[in-house]
């Protein structure tokens, strides 16, 4: 070939190369938020049956969404639409007000929400689906196969190692209750969280660490043996089970404390508070003892718990049931803040500093027009308010930040159009990780962390 042809065909070959389509390698960096890793506790509360945030949390909108009312004397400092619900504190006696509870609407300018938060945002209308729309909820996706607790698990892994190492005792996340936040198959499956139905009242594991060496390491090669068998695609489940034996020797010393018995009543103050004053301000519902439970579980290095509160699934009888309903939710609130801002963390500081409390459903409630249904009750489909979880979140990240009271977006009062920012779960999800310092690099590739909160 001549070298001007050559030339010539190098040209041709180049612009052909630029007209072609560019292939896109994701960048392996680590995105994150600027409050990464400064959050060592997190209380993840489902409010269960899909609830109606436009009636609690986005109160200032047309009455067809909210027939309840507005806050009247919400505190200067909360920006967010406060509903009158919130100031249901029946409650609210000395013995708690002592301790420094008050009504959760006193406390609004302690909470940030954001508005509009949704599974999808870019599909055409809301997953008003309980099925479908838990599953996004638990894991990000519909049919997921492993859950967001078990992502922090598994994206706290090396400090679980290291601790292992250390020979040191750093319990991992907790689910309280709901097994389908600990999902996990393959890789993952070692990861998920221990699901917990009760309490630690009569828990025991005797005798497993007084067996002799010999035994000890029969046992040890037995296991081994029986995971090398297998193939190796299928042997993490093995590994999950063996690990989960191992670990159950090495905390059972924790699981049998008498701190956690929150039951107990007991006066001994630990983390500058007794389990019978937990006692007294949460009282002594089942979702109630679950959080109680979760601060202590925080006292032995635990990142996270979830638990459900609820139901809120009210097709009938919410305008009568709704009111009495949530005023168990206000003292919960109310007495976490107020118990967080008690408790002395073993790292300096209250738990408060380095807790954070969310609150979310697996989707809104609508009514479509109407203040109720015909059964004085609300439903959901595919509509704005059932698209848009309105999500309370709480803690020092929050408050040193300066963002407490502020509400991150805005809805049309009309019509429930979002007039600021949407953000999609998968999105608040891995911002939950990343305060947490999870590595989450391997979910939700096309959902970044936001910073907005931390600002």
């Amino acid at each position: 070939m001549k070298r001007r042809n050559f030339l010539k065909g190098a040209a041709a070959a180049a612009a052909g190369a630029a007209a072609l389509p560019r292939i896109w390698v994701p960048n392996e960096a680590l995105a994150q938020t600027s409050a990464r890793g400064t959050v060592k506790h997190l209380i993840y509360i489902r409010l269960s049956g899909g609830f109606r945030f436009t009636a609690a949390f986005n109160s200032e909108v047309n009455e067809r969404y909210n027939p309840f009312g507005r806050a009247e004397n919400k505190p200067e400092g909360c920006e967010w639409g406060a509903s009158s619900l919130l100031s249901q504190s029946d409650w609210l006696n000395e013995e708690r007000q002592a301790l420094g509870m008050k009504s959760l609407l006193a406390s609004s300018d302690e909470i940030a929400v954001l508005p509009c938060i949704d599974h999808e945002p870019t599909s055409g209308s809301a997953d008003g689906n309980h099925g479908t729309g838990l599953e996004r909820y638990l894991t990000g996706y519909v049919g997921g196969s492993t859950s967001i607790f078990t992502m922090i698990n598994y994206g706290l892994r090396e400090r679980t190692q290291q601790s292992l190492e250390d020979e040191t005792i750093i319990l991992p996340a907790f689910s309280l209750g709901n097994a389908g936040m600990a999902r996990g198959t393959g890789k993952y499956a070692a990861y998920r969280p221990p699901v917990l139905s009760g309490s630690f009242d009569g828990f025991g594991f005797e005798g497993a660490n007084d067996l002799p060496d010999w035994a000890r390491e029969m046992s040890n090669n037995h296991d081994a043996r029986m995971r090398d068998r297998h193939h190796p695609d299928v042997q993490a489940p093995i590994d999950a089970y063996i690990q989960t034996r191992e670990a159950t020797k090495r905390y059972s010393e924790v699981f049998g404390s008498e701190l956690l018995r929150v039951g107990n009543n007991s006066d001994e103050v630990v983390d500058g508070i007794s389990n019978a004053q937990l006692g007294t301000m949460f009282g002594n519902s089942r979702a109630a003892r679950n959080v109680q439970l979760a601060l202590r579980l925080f006292h032995y290095g635990c990142p996270a718990v979830y638990l459900d509160q609820g139901g809120y699934d009210m097709h009938s009888g919410e305008e009568n049931g709704l009111p009495g309903r949530i005023s168990e939710l206000n003292q919960l609130i109310s007495a976490l803040i107020a118990a967080l801002k008690l408790m002395d963390h073993p790292s300096g500081g209250k738990y408060w500093d380095h807790s954070l409390v969310v609150l979310g459903s697996e989707f809104g409630r609508t009514t479509r027009g109407n203040k109720f249904n015909s059964a004085r009750g609300s439903d959901h489909g595919g509509d704005l308010a059932t698209r848009w979880m309105s999500m309370p979140i709480m803690g020092g990240v929050i408050s040193q930040a300066g963002n407490q009271g502020k509400s991150f977006g805005v809805t049309r009062p009309a019509d429930l159009k979002a007039e600021g920012p949407i953000y999609s779960y998968r999105s608040m999800a891995k911002t939950l990780m990343d305060v947490l310092g999870c590595d989450h690099r391997e979910f939700f590739p096309a959902d970044e962390p936001f910073d907005d909160l931390f600002r």
